[in-house]
């Protein structure tokens, strides 16, 4: 019987199986928007052409006595009709199944990921390919007559499955397993010296009457937490915004901000807007994910991206001003996207990783110790932005696809960005069913001259029921 290949999860995916819940699945959706009415006959065999150049996409997801990891099966992806919630569960740890899905409904196609499986990028590569490859199957034409200097399938796909956290950020010094736990047991045995200088030093502080870390949390900035009533599904709410990207773009140059930064802070103003009591010295934190390909050269389609944490706090001494927001981001993005800041942090992680006192946990622990990381990590935030940056697809492709869609499941209030040709769209993602503070981004943007279009989807009993509020 052939041995089946495997592969460990990288380093970021191992999160998001500690973190996943029935409202927070880890699952993101990227959607385009046809000229026509799908076809899913066409659409079947255009999933079937574009998964033998992502072998990755055929994997499901196994438990390990210590870790996680991704096998290959003989699994073949079904295209269905969309009738779930969007960003509906992916991964069940009692089934075996495959980690995305591929959903249609009237003139959209739909692609659905288990983050575990791949970042956003590496997923829109395969979301591109796949609509080259159904495009090419309506004009019934082959793929090879596509140009090939801008066709991904025609781009080499021997590294589609590399860990490229691994590649670049695993110490030398880590590749040896008997060095590494000789250095850790020297750590072990210096660990009780260590405490001993910590308790005189802290014994020392309290008599002293020096500041206590009781105190110091004190100090601490207070980061705002947006709560509300939940869907009655835990469903997404979703609200998409279309506009034109030049709009925003002039916008953010005024204040010599990227469209990211721009935005973010554009969203800060909205939630003090709609919270008066933020206003009172409270700090607003935003998590943004960033992509490391754009640092490091990979053709990974797994996940391959740092999370940077931006946050404003307002003075209320100092007088409230978009601009200086926008200055005091951008300044943070900068320090934290250094190639200093950047191998510090993620050569930290991976050396977590392989620590040999780490790898001998059994996963179950792990997983419990995962869980209260992302606790605290996710009381230290208020909201979550993504930008996927530029759709861009060959023009013989590019003149059928209206427009493509981004979102994700949100545990909290989340916005996804994604442009394509000359729009913008934005979907707020959120777990509450208010929707106060996306009127006024809306309101907010619609004032400063930005063209918007909204719709949304069905979160209350009466609308998913069919009846009239």
């Amino acid at each position: 019987m052939k041995r089946k290949n495997w592969v460990r999860l990288d380093n970021a995916s191992n999160i998001f199986l500690a973190a996943m819940t029935d409202f927070d699945t880890k699952v993101f959706r990227l959607s385009a928007a046809m000229e026509e009415s799908v076809d899913p006959k066409l659409l079947q065999e255009a999933l079937e052409h574009t998964l033998e150049a992502y072998p990755l996409y055929r994997s499901v997801l196994r438990r390990g006595v210590f870790w996680y990891y991704l096998e290959e099966s003989d699994l073949k992806p079904q295209v269905l009709l969309d009738e779930q919630p969007p960003c509906s569960q992916l991964y069940h740890f009692d089934r075996k199944e495959l980690l995305f899905r591929v959903v249609y409904y009237q003139n959209r196609i739909h692609l659905e990921v288990f983050h575990a499986l791949s970042d956003g990028t590496g997923a829109l590569w395969f979301f591109e390919d796949l609509l080259s490859e159904y495009v090419l199957l309506q004009q019934a034409q082959a793929p090879s007559d596509i140009n090939k200097e801008n066709s991904r399938l025609e781009r080499t796909r021997e590294n589609a499955n590399v860990d490229s956290f691994i590649q670049y950020f695993r110490h030398k010094g880590q590749r040896n397993y008997t060095d590494a736990a000789q250095s850790a047991i020297r750590k072990l045995a210096g660990a009780s010296k260590t405490v001993g200088k910590f308790a005189l030093r802290y014994g020392k502080k309290f008599i002293q009457n020096e500041p206590t870390s009781l105190e110091n949390k004190k100090k601490k900035k207070k980061v705002y937490q947006i709560k509300g009533k939940r869907t009655i599904d835990n469903r997404t709410h979703v609200v998409e915004l279309n506009m034109p990207v030049q709009s925003v773009l002039t916008l953010a140059h005024e204040q010599q901000a990227s469209l990211t930064t721009y935005l973010t802070a554009l969203f800060i103003e909205a939630i003090r807007k709609t919270n008066p009591a933020v206003q009172d010295g409270m700090t607003i934190a935003v998590s943004v994910p960033v992509n490391l390909r754009q640092f490091y050269y990979s053709n990974s389609a797994r996940n391959f991206f740092s999370t940077t944490r931006l946050e404003y706090t307002y003075d209320p001494a100092e007088e409230i001003n978009l601009a200086a927001i926008c200055k005091t981001l951008k300044e943070q993005l900068q320090q934290q996207l250094s190639q200093n800041s950047l191998e510090t942090r993620l050569n930290k992680l991976i050396s977590y990783e392989f620590n040999p006192f780490t790898r001998v946990i059994i996963r179950p622990i792990k997983d419990g110790l995962l869980k209260v990381i992302n606790y605290f990590n996710n009381r230290g935030l208020t909201f979550a932005m993504s930008n996927l940056g530029k759709v861009q697809l060959p023009q013989t492709i590019d003149e059928k696809v209206h427009q493509v869609y981004f979102q994700t499941s949100a545990v909290r209030p989340q916005f996804c960005v994604v442009s394509h040709r000359d729009h913008l769209s934005i979907c707020l993602n959120s777990p509450f069913i208010d929707t106060t503070l996306y009127k006024q981004f809306v309101r907010d943007l619609t004032a400063l001259g930005v063209p918007v279009t909204i719709s949304a989807n069905k979160i209350a009993g009466p609308e998913l029921r069919g009846e009239e509020e």
